[in-house]
Formats: structure tokens, sequence, C-alpha cells
């Protein structure tokens, strides 16, 4: 079964890397997306994904996030580059977790149709790296507008080093002022967040 689908184990447990193998020819390629069965045997995971969602960012250095929701509407996102290409952030906020406050990157991009999931209890962004990228994501819990949350993309204690030099983003109001997450209540806990 793994001859269809690598997986890899980035720096923070419980954040997963996949790479969909791709079988092309002259025409283009096929592959396998998604495969529940498979997904579960090789990564360990199992999750009923419920909604997929897309964005369209028409800009290069649109910024989305980072978002999460809370319990009981938390979520986890298996996330991948439908067009164009985006740096991916995820920040942990499970409190106990000793990688609390870390955060960890992953360059998706339609290219090489590489995946990434980010397990609920994270709070989560991207960077678009070029214009017309559609991010499309997996979740496992449906949105909730009175459970919805989010801290800065630029937060100085988190320290993102995001691929923008001097560029300023484009992002929304409310992206822009979330309370940086030394001031919020994290509302998750390490054990009842792991996949």
């Amino acid at each position: 079964m793994s001859a269809l689908l690598e997986v890899r184990r980035l720096a923070i447990p419980d954040v997963i890397e996949l790479l969909p193998k791709r079988f092309g020819d002259h025409r283009g390629y096929l592959s396998e997306v998604y495969n529940r069965q498979r997904f579960a045997a090789e990564t360990g995971v199992a999750i009923d994904f419920m909604q997929i969602n897309q964005s369209l960012s028409a800009e290069k250095a649109t910024l989305r996030g980072l978002h999460f929701q809370a319990p009981p509407f938390a979520q986890a996102k298996l996330i991948v580059a439908v067009t164009g290409a985006a740096f991916d952030v995820a920040v942990d906020m499970r409190r106990g977790s000793p990688t609390y406050g870390k955060w960890f990157s992953v360059t998706l991009s339609s290219e090489n149709g590489n995946q990434v999931l980010v397990p609920a209890g994270f709070a989560h962004g991207f960077l678009t790296l070029a214009p017309d990228t559609i991010m499309q994501y997996q979740v496992d819990n449906p949105y909730s507008p009175t459970h919805e949350g989010g801290i800065p993309w630029d937060d100085p204690a988190l320290a993102i080093n995001w691929p923008i030099g001097a560029v300023v983003p484009t992002l929304s109001k409310r992206d822009a002022a979330f309370p940086p997450l030394g001031e919020i209540e994290t509302p998750f806990r390490v054990e009842e967040t792991r996949p």
C-alpha cells in the first residue's frame, strides 16, 4: 500500500506531510489524493473528514490566518494547494504540549501535490507564494462562527519566519486584529486533541 503514499513526520509530533504518488504520461498525471483506508493505514490516524473547503487568493503575498476553532468544533485539517503555492504554517496551542507555542511550516504547491495534516489544537494559516492560488482543506468538523478564533500572523513571541522580506501581506481586518497567543486562554489540552 505504501507505494501510493509517502508519509513524512514533521518537527512537531502529530503533524504529517503526505505525498501522494502521481502516475504521469504525455497527457499529464493521475493521483489518488485521498483514500480513507490508505490514509489511516499509512499515518495511524483515523479521521472522518466531513467537509471540503476551498479558498482562492488572487494576489501573491495574501496571508490567511492564523485561525482555529475551539472545542467542541475544533478541526483537524488536511490541506493541499490545488493551484499555485503557499507557505503553510501551524502553531501548537495545546496546553501541556512540549511544543506549545512552537510553529512548523511546509511549502505546499500544486506542482508537487504534497499535503499536510494539521490536527485539532493548532492555529493554522498560509501565505500565498503565487497569484491565483487555490487552497483546499478537508475538515472533520463544520464551521462554527461562535467557536472561531485566531492569533496574529506577526505575533512577536512566535517569531514566524514568513518568506516575505519587506513586503506587507494582504490580509483581512479580522486577521489583523487577533490578540497574541500569550493574551488568550487556549481552549486546547494536548490529551484531548491527539489524533
